[in-house]
């Protein structure tokens, strides 16, 4: 009872600070479980199952505030959904220290990419090449380059439903990057692509029998809240503080996932 006490606090603040930059959070939540004893394939579904809560919760707050480009996420949103699917079924192709070193390597990949400095509100020409289109948003003009969005959203959808984690990290740097949207569209957005991703990943890990209730159901109740509060913070503070802390959690988180892999190995 007392681990998970103080798997829900922890579990919590991170909710609370990965809804502010748009990162969801599911990868912390795979590394706190796996540390607290939970098995990988367990932890992997668990991790999906409260981030799609979190996420859910803060796409509420989100929309409430007409800071959500839902063309933008439609058209993102079913790709990274259907490849997150795909990812949380055939996960069992791999091992626990198998997914474990997958998953250290997507951490420190995000740290870094959360490193780059981004432009915001670039302007492209809508016809500047081919493969490029333009949405309307309620916020702003989006201008969406194909050829670059629709490979990384499935690569990101794949490997985000395999080893549990939200593909936030990936997709925030993708939306102002390759579609010149705002940082606060891009957290905002990202909070509805986390939800589907890691709903559609979690039912594939269930599928395969991975679903523990008494971790997940208490862990849900916590990360509604932390999603709630970490929604309403995230459109009132500046992101990029927190960003740069993320990238190096992240990294941090990566070590102990090495470290975690190799001690169940008999390294250590």
């Amino acid at each position: 009872m007392l681990v998970k006490i103080i798997v829900s606090f922890v579990i919590f603040i991170v909710a609370v600070l990965m809804t502010m930059v748009g990162k969801g959070g599911g990868n912390f939540y795979v590394v706190i479980l796996a540390l607290a004893g939970v098995p990988m394939h367990q932890a992997a579904a668990t991790g999906q199952f409260i981030l799609f809560t979190a996420s859910a919760a803060a796409m509420l707050v989100f929309q409430k505030n007409k800071s959500l480009s839902w063309a933008l996420a439609g058209l993102i949103g079913v790709t990274t959904a259907i490849a997150a699917l795909a990812g949380g079924y055939f996960s069992h192709l791999f091992s626990g220290f198998s997914l474990k070193i997958i998953f250290a390597v997507m951490l420190a990949v995000a740290g870094a990419l959360m490193l780059i400095p981004i432009r915001e509100k670039r302007d492209f020409p809508a016809h500047s090449r081919a493969g490029t289109i333009t949405l309307t948003s309620s916020s702003e003009p989006l201008t969406v380059h194909l050829f670059t969005v629709i490979p990384v959203t499935l690569l990101t959808g794949f490997g985000s439903g395999m080893v549990g984690v939200s593909g936030g990290s990936f997709l925030v740097p993708l939306m102002v990057l390759a579609c010149g949207a705002s940082m606060r569209t891009a957290v905002s957005t990202a909070s509805s692509l986390i939800a589907a991703t890691a709903l559609m990943g979690f039912i594939g890990h269930a599928a395969r029998g991975d679903f523990n209730p008494s971790w997940a159901i208490p862990l849900a109740c916590v990360t509604i809240a932390g999603g709630l509060v970490g929604g309403k913070f995230a459109l009132k503070t500046k992101p990029k503080h927190l960003k740069r802390l993320f990238a190096y959690t992240n990294w941090l988180a990566a070590l102990f996932m090495v470290f975690s892999a190799f001690r169940a190995k008999g390294a250590f």
